[in-house]
């Protein structure tokens, strides 16, 4: 039997600001049925006769393309946009899946699944009493309000699963706290960047032009290690597919994690500006002792937190260097660089030190501290303000720290400049010109590969 043409076009298009939100635009006198059938399959209405379709899992091209083919097997003229089709066809898969043994079409229906338990607690028909921290990841405890099951939830989005079963809230909560009393906390986790994007993608097509703001005060170019702090974590992650970001329970801090789980960052929001809110750490393995670090202040200037950045998702900065002991030679190289500059040289004991001919920036090698792995002390210091004693910002590495790393963070000092906002009221400051760098090939981004 031939299904009737209904007066009903949808036209299905990628959402205009989140990665892959499909939006559909309805049309005709008889658009009410489509609306009804995609508001059912939990597409989110925005306005009269457009909804988007946002989940956890990434998949929305693919329940888009079901919807259509559900829709126009009932009559409903269907058009789907060229850049959502190339969406459709597009051949992807999750970077370091933890089920590697599945197909792709066994990763859609575990992340399917996860998306039942997310619009679960979004629409309130699962209510989560406790969650916890349980090795990296988040583990909950809830209950079903119509059919009375509890439920033991494990992982966090497109991984989150039902990993037991209990007869009533009491022995769920008896037995989450059982395991989880030492980081257990009442009530749902918070939400994860991924929940957030979502939700945010439900609740708009776009941002609102705003009210237009009176001209910001003309920045004036200084030297990069005079510059302006800025937390540029969030951008670096944006663009760095490679990298993982978690917050802590408490929102103070965010850990960013390798995919190769050996190179960790974690920035901490709140510390002082010049007490540690960085520390770069890297293992040799996912559970092996750390090898070096760099602790890093909270009014390091955004080129040369950029520079460390960039050359960490590099890879070879890192990965060729380990365990790589200081030789006179890596010193040498990794402070070519300040020498070129004409910052001053001396050696004081153990110590070697260059400094600006102005003496507002230096850095400062420990030859004893270097030949002594396991030492507290930090081998190469690098500081902007006063003095080394009471510097502006500084950043500390452990012994190993791959000279490459440092090399990059010296020719950042050495020849970078970045902007500084002047105080109210105060004229601008006359800063040293920097020396000339020949220009150089921009570094390639590493993005998730979709």
């Amino acid at each position: 039997m031939t299904t009737p043409s209904l007066d009903a076009h949808v036209r299905l298009d990628t959402h205009p600001t989140h990665p892959s939100a499909v939006t559909a635009i309805l049309t005709g006198t008889q658009a009410h049925i489509p609306h009804l059938g995609l508001e059912a399959a939990d597409w989110n209405v925005m306005a009269k006769n457009t909804l988007v379709l946002a989940r956890i899992d990434h998949e929305e091209p693919y329940w888009a393309e079901k919807a259509a083919q559900q829709l126009t097997a009932d009559g409903i003229t269907v058009e789907i946009t060229p850049r959502l089709r190339e969406a459709i066809d597009e051949e992807w898969t999750w970077a370091d899946y933890p089920m590697p043994w599945c197909t792709r079409t066994e990763i859609r229906q575990v992340s399917n699944e996860a998306q039942k338990i997310y619009d679960d607690i979004r629409h309130g028909r699962l209510l989560i009493h406790a969650h916890a921290e349980d090795s990296h990841t988040t583990v909950a405890v809830g209950t079903y309000l119509d059919s009375g099951k509890s439920v033991y939830l494990h992982g966090e989005n497109h991984l989150r699963q039902v990993a037991d079963t209990f007869d009533s809230p009491a022995q769920a909560l008896a037995s989450f706290e059982r395991f989880h009393r030492n980081t257990m906390h009442v009530g749902p986790a918070p939400a994860t960047d991924t929940e957030r994007a979502t939700a945010e993608a439900r609740a708009s097509l776009g941002t609102l032009a705003a009210e237009p703001e009176p001209p910001a005060p003309v920045s004036e170019i200084v030297p990069a290690y005079a510059a302006d702090p800025d937390a540029i974590l969030d951008q670096f992650l944006d663009t760095h597919g490679d990298w993982e970001k978690r917050r802590t329970w408490t929102d103070d801090t965010t850990h960013a994690i390798h995919e190769s789980q050996t190179l960790r960052i974690e920035r901490i929001h709140e510390a002082e500006p010049r007490e540690t809110a960085w520390t770069i750490a890297a293992y040799e393995t996912p559970v092996s002792d750390r090898m070096w670090h760099l602790t890093m202040t909270g009014l390091t200037p955004a080129p040369v937190l950029l520079t460390l950045l960039d050359r960490l998702a590099e890879g070879d900065a890192w990965e060729t260097a380990v365990g790589s002991p200081v030789t006179e030679k890596t010193v040498t190289e990794a402070t070519r660089p300040l020498t070129d500059a004409g910052w001053e040289h001396t050696v004081d004991g153990r110590w070697i030190r260059w400094q600006t001919p102005q003496g507002d920036a230096g850095v400062q090698f420990d030859a004893f501290a270097a030949q002594s792995p396991y030492n507290t002390q930090a081998t190469w210091t690098l500081w902007a303000g006063p003095s080394i004693d009471r510097p502006t910002w500084a950043i500390h590495a452990s012994p190993y720290a791959p000279a490459p790393i440092i090399a990059r963070l010296t020719e950042e000092l050495a020849h970078g400049t970045g902007t500084r906002q002047p105080s109210p009221g105060a004229p601008p400051q006359l800063t040293p010109k920097p020396a000339a760098v020949a220009p150089t090939t921009p570094k390639p981004q590493t993005v998730r590969r979709r």
